[in-house]
């Protein structure tokens, strides 16, 4: 039996259960894993409730698909994976078919990697959808270069510091967009060479003012709803609007030539593009890999609490406060969890 999270109803994070559960064997093309450690994500939240761009086909139902742990088991026709291997699993498919938030879980081979020397439990589970996320759509779709500049959007987030990082490294110039001041200097701290907080700046005229009246090549946004004109403004010409979040939760109009930008190319944007590619995702790995070796991309983790308090752990996703990757941990009695403990744990 194996500690599995799952829930019988749609709602808060109050519906999530830790229930004993039967793991069961690996079949063809699958892996069984133990579970160290699972990375959250937003996308979850919104699963869990019921609004999510997919959804749920059947109750009780399980969740989670980016995790890291160790190999226990593999099905018929596995290669390149053995009991034992340290992994993490990418999140690369449904929260229907497959789910991580488990003391042990059954998922498919193609979204399992070798960890890297190094790279613990709690790191492993934080890197794949920031970064695959990131530079997906800056690098790998957008073709980002040194010398750009690159505005991203909601970027305390563990994706927004992902692309601050990512835009660093091959040598753009980040400028992070946050609501309100409190998170301003933690984010320059974090690698953004600028910050413009929204509810206090006019967030075109800063960003013609930063690019000397050219614009920025790229804004990576996961807010959408009316900002998203606000940012398009902002675009040079030829520049590229990515929408690949909408954390808003508003409409968002169409930025139309009535901005007089006819050259603006808008697109939205999902990970699935990296890892449903497979020459995407082996550049993509490599850069990710190579990054986690050399320092040069390093996971910003918020905090971490135990499998027991995933009701918790939610509800701090929800709150919005966080800065950076929430993890969840699973102690499997013969260790302590790994990596730092958040606040919200005390008492």
């Amino acid at each position: 039996m194996a500690r599995t999270v799952r829930f019988h109803a749609l709602g808060g994070p109050g519906v999530l259960r830790v229930e004993d559960l039967e793991t069961g064997e690996p079949g063809a093309g699958e892996v069984r894993i133990r579970v160290d450690a699972i990375g959250l994500n937003r996308a979850e939240a919104l699963f869990r409730s019921g609004r999510y761009i997919e959804p749920v086909k059947q109750l009780p139902s399980g969740l989670g698909n980016e995790a890291a742990g160790v190999v226990e088991a593999v099905g018929p026709g596995v290669a390149g994976l053995e009991p034992g291997l340290a992994v993490s699993v990418v999140p690369s498919f449904s929260h229907n078919d497959y789910g991580v938030y488990a003391e042990r879980a059954v998922v498919p081979a193609s979204a399992v990697l070798p960890r890297p020397d190094g790279v613990d439990a709690v790191t492993g589970a934080a890197v794949w959808m920031p970064y695959l996320t990131a530079y997906g759509a800056m690098v790998e779709v957008g073709g980002m270069r040194a010398g750009d500049v690159a505005v991203v959007t909601a970027a305390s987030s563990s994706v927004g510091l992902a692309a601050i990082q990512t835009a660093d490294r091959v040598g753009a110039t980040p400028v992070a967009v946050t609501r309100t001041r409190d998170k301003r200097q933690r984010l320059l701290d974090a690698g953004a060479a600028e910050v413009i907080v929204s509810e206090e700046e006019d967030v075109t005229g800063r960003l013609l003012e930063l690019t000397g009246g050219r614009g920025a090549e790229f804004v990576f946004d996961a807010v959408a709803g009316p900002g998203a004109v606000d940012l398009a403004r902002g675009v040079a010409p030829d520049g590229t609007l990515f929408l690949w979040g909408a954390q808003s939760g508003q409409p968002t109009p169409y930025p139309g030539f009535d901005l007089g930008m006819p050259a603006l190319n808008v697109r939205t944007y999902t990970m699935l593009e990296i890892t449903r590619n497979p020459q995407r995702m082996r550049r993509a790995t490599a850069f990710i890999t190579s990054g986690l070796r050399n320092g040069t991309l390093h996971p910003v983790v918020d905090s971490v609490f135990p499998l027991e308090e995933i009701v918790r752990a939610h509800e701090h996703m929800e709150s919005n406060a966080q800065f950076g990757k929430i993890v969840v941990t699973v102690d499997h009695w013969d260790a302590a969890p790994e990596g730092p403990r958040g606040p919200s744990q005390a008492g």
